[in-house]
């Protein structure tokens, strides 16, 4: 139960948009049609099997804020209304940001330990050390520095121990607007939980320099294959619009037993909810708020290669539907059930890949397809 003497806390993801003079801009921005803030805050990527949402004190999804917009106190001053210059990236890596919330704070130090007692003193010692702590100007912080209530700290996250992702991502195009990365296999596409520089975000930030670089839409860790980025925020909408309007063919190929009860290709259409684990889906009776169009491609020992194409969404739309048909996709960590792994086992990727998008660009016109170099194997 919420304590109704603490202010509400609530969370939402920014974009950033770069200035001519290098520097970066942040606009807070409310979950759009695409639901931000749901593909962010509820990723299956997380730390100490605590939500990303900051649970029990854990640092919550990279680049993500926490706002107090009810209380006058903080509402009122100037610097949550005002767009505050923050630092550049870091081995690809941008500011995290933090609002201070009201109290009495002795300290930078005293703050960030009361928010985020996983981290712990030594832990955040060690950044200040480094000048890894700035304030809401962009300026490098101590441990003993003042903390204003309602102002912004940005610091830079680190995880002492990540887990390479031995597989790697091609660029397959790129322009002044857009650039589409080939995924593989294992690689969360932004950071968040014990993923940092090993996601698909950090690493083209690294090679190709694009501090504003943003993902258009989502794919799960688990899922190989196509991702549109924006490389300018002035564009960005234009684009993401795209996805909200379902103005995006997307088709994916899977790899799952023989339907047997069904007549192909068909129409599911379900409606899917978040389940009590909160990193899983589960259909439900109701109004269906999902569909996915399902063929067969080719078949082999009992298995069949499947073209799948959504039109809508969902969080794991596609291995729910295929769950649900009695036909899990061939090597599913969460469904029919999440497997407890202690180490990361890369011998058995899930045997989903978003193969393909076409679509009109916004800006030129033109038809846009393109499609992943990669495939699955019967």
């Amino acid at each position: 139960m919420k304590d109704k003497g603490k202010p509400q806390v609530r969370e939402t993801f920014q974009t950033s948009q770069t200035l001519g003079s290098g520097a970066v801009r942040l606009q807070d921005k409310a979950a759009n049609g695409m639901g931000c803030q749901s593909w962010l805050a509820r990723d299956a990527e997380f730390l100490a099997k605590g939500r990303t949402q900051g649970a029990d004190g854990a640092e919550g999804i990279l680049g993500h804020v926490r706002i107090l917009p009810e209380i006058p106190s903080v509402a009122s001053k100037k610097s949550v209304d005002v767009a505050d210059v923050i630092p550049q990236l870091r081995d690809g890596v941008s500011a995290s940001r933090v609002q201070v919330t009201p109290g009495v704070w002795p300290s930078a130090l005293a703050f960030l330990c009361v928010q985020f007692p996983a981290v712990g003193e030594v832990v955040w010692l060690s950044r200040f050390a480094r000048g890894l702590v700035l304030d809401t100007h962009g300026k490098v912080m101590t441990a003993d520095s003042a903390c204003v209530n309602g102002e912004r700290i940005y610091y830079y996250r680190e995880l002492e121990h990540e887990i390479e992702i031995p597989f790697y991502e091609t660029i397959l195009y790129q322009d002044e607007h857009i650039l589409v990365a080939d995924k593989p296999h294992f690689l969360p596409v932004i950071p968040s939980g014990k993923y940092v520089q090993q996601t698909l975000l950090v690493r083209l930030k690294k090679t190709t320099g694009i501090a504003g670089l943003s993902p258009v839409h989502r794919i799960d860790k688990d899922t190989a294959g196509l991702v549109l980025f924006s490389v300018n925020p002035a564009t960005r909408d234009a684009y993401q619009s795209l996805f909200r309007h379902h103005a995006v063919k997307k088709i994916y190929h899977a790899i799952a037993p023989l339907l047997e009860n069904r007549q192909l290709p068909l129409r599911y259409c379900s409606r899917l909810v978040e389940d009590e684990q909160f990193f899983r889906t589960r259909e439900v009776t109701g109004e269906e708020n999902s569909e996915t169009h399902i063929e067969l491609i080719q078949k082999l020992d009992g298995l069949g290669l499947y073209r799948l194409q959504p039109v809508t969404g969902r969080k794991h739309q596609l291995r729910v539907h295929l769950f649900n048909l009695g036909i899990p996709i061939c090597n599913d960590p969460l469904y029919p059930e999440a497997k407890t792994l202690v180490e990361q086992d890369f011998s058995k990727p899930l045997q989903l890949l978003a193969k393909s998008l076409f679509f009109t660009d916004p800006l030129t016109k033109e038809k846009r397809y393109f499609e992943s170099h990669r495939n699955l194997g019967l």
